[in-house]
């Protein structure tokens, strides 16, 4: 017959994130009875989750519940120590928009500068790109199938593809029927990815009819090198697949001498972005990204986080690192437009967050987001970008975009980021059209969706941070040099456009 002692096990089963926690997270799932020995002894009052909380002591309702150090919602009702923590006992203090003031708080790690490259394709026009892909960008969604049938006889002619690395169609919905902002979105964003430096060449395909006319896209493009971007309008030929398919001949004999060289860590941009969040999201995978950004910019290089919603209650910690007082204002914008947005449909500002973070142990927003913030580590905030804009300095750049995974990493990749670097802790498929490296939270999820991820984040539950980190920053150097993402390997590369007005 098992006895509590039986059940008991060691502190380190149980992980306190901030010495002024309320609560610990459950690494292994937990057995109602279980007792730890922490500097109190600590009963499991019920069957914990893996990733879920559980309190160190109790709490009186509307008690504040402290996690990261900083309260995540407070008691719905008296909570004993050792009781689970979850949505049935606590709600999120947010509500309304809130005033903010500059409070300048920067305390960045520090990391040594090393001369450390990885083999990229130097641009014409000085920038850098880690990919030297094939792109053909649709003005409008009707014409999606017939740029599918040119690619298939492209890959007849070429099946290696010579020198680039990846053929994709930027496949959307959009570009007819738009009016205002989301047209000029539409525009924006298709105009980044023309512009993007993992292009090697790019084949922009029109209908004729369109609101996004190729006459138009032609001219907000401004100066191009005609020898890497190509024009085509289907209704103004006789076989437009035909006509493509010399095109992007045309295009693969000018990358023919197309080759990596040696770039500096300097040189790049990284997309900081996570979904399918779960209880370990804020202890591994998130403050690995945060380390990396931060040794990233010791480089000289840059980082772009984004997913404003999940910034709501968290918004404070950003702020505090504004470099200066207009930074500052910046994201004070950032953050109340975006409230404001909700607000104008009616709906609720903080209804966040999703029913799988919560089965991963993820209870409110202020949870949600304190550990989606870890991605960006301590460095200073040096700017705020607005959706479709492209980074224009050095360091960490904070950008307009959804939660939404697919909307966020494609605006991550418009704002010039060669790679995206996506945590889950629940797993997914997908990739944008830039490299998108999955790196998983836990080891289960690892193990079991080894197709879909990238790096196991898992390992720092075991393995100091400084091994893990080291790992990972070969292991981004290898993809910046050629080596595929998953999401490469699977053939999967795909955009999502913002849009948020009428359809015509």
């Amino acid at each position: 017959m098992e006895t509590t002692m039986d059940r008991t096990t060691k502190a380190s089963d149980l992980l306190k994130l901030n010495s002024e926690d309320n609560v610990a997270v459950a690494l292994h799932p937990i057995t109602a009875g279980t007792v730890f020995q922490t500097p109190q002894s600590i009963t499991a009052n019920m069957d914990i989750p893996q990733g879920h909380k559980i309190a160190l002591c109790s709490l009186k309702k509307g008690d504040n519940i402290i996690k990261y150090g900083y309260p995540i919602g407070h008691a719905l009702e008296d909570i004993k120590m050792g009781d689970w923590i979850h949505t049935h006992n606590i709600k999120t203090n947010l509500s309304g928009e809130l005033s903010y003031t500059y409070q300048p708080d920067l305390r960045p790690v520090n990391y040594e500068k090393r001369a450390l490259t990885f083999d990229g394709y130097r641009r014409a026009n000085n920038k850098v790109g880690i990919r030297n892909d094939l792109l053909i960008v649709p003005t409008v969604g009707c014409i999606n199938g017939m740029a599918e049938l040119m690619i298939q006889k492209f890959k007849n002619n070429h099946p290696d593809l010579g020198t680039f690395d990846n053929v994709t169609i930027l496949k959307h919905p959009y570009g007819c029927s738009q009016l205002g902002k989301d047209h000029k979105n539409t525009q924006k964003v298709l105009i980044d990815a023309v512009q993007h430096p993992n292009a090697g060449g790019v084949l922009v395909f029109g209908l004729g009819c369109e609101n996004n006319t190729v006459k138009e896209f032609k001219q907000s493009l401004g100066e191009y090198d005609s020898s890497r971007i190509k024009f085509l309008v289907a209704q103004e030929v006789d076989d437009e697949v035909e006509a493509g398919v010399q095109l992007l001949e045309e295009l693969y004999l000018t990358a023919q001498e197309d080759s990596r060289e040696p770039i500096p860590l300097s040189e790049l941009t990284i997309g900081l972005k996570c979904g399918g969040s779960d209880g370990f999201s804020g202890i591994t995978a998130n403050p690995l990204l945060g380390a990396f950004s931060d040794f990233l910019i010791a480089q000289g290089g840059s980082s772009v986080l984004t997913e404003v919603p999940e910034m709501f209650g968290a918004e404070q910690v950003l702020m505090a690192r504004a470099k200066d007082e207009q930074v500052f204002e910046d994201i004070v914008h950032l953050i109340n437009d975006f409230k404001e947005y909700f607000l104008s449909f009616g709906e609720p500002v903080y209804e966040n967050p999703s029913p799988g973070n919560k089965d991963g142990g993820i209870t409110t927003l202020e949870d949600k987001s304190l550990g989606c913030t870890q991605k960006s580590g301590t460095s200073a905030v040096v700017d705020v970008l607005h959706y479709g804009d492209k980074v224009k300095e050095k360091g960490l750049s904070l950008l307009e975009g959804p939660g939404n995974d697919l909307v966020a990493a494609s605006a991550l990749a418009s704002a010039d980021c060669q790679l995206v670097l996506f945590t889950t802790g629940r797993g997914t498929p997908f990739g944008a059209y830039v490299p998108t490296m999955k790196v998983a939270t836990n080891t289960q999820i690892f193990d079991k969706k080894g197709h879909w991820m990238d790096f196991n984040a898992g390992r720092l539950l075991n393995e100091p941070m400084e091994v893990v980190l080291e790992d990972f920053i070969q292991s981004i150097i290898a993809v910046a040099s050629g080596q595929q993402t998953r999401n490469e390997s699977n053939d999967v590369r795909e955009i999502a456009i913002f849009k948020n007005g009428v359809t015509l």
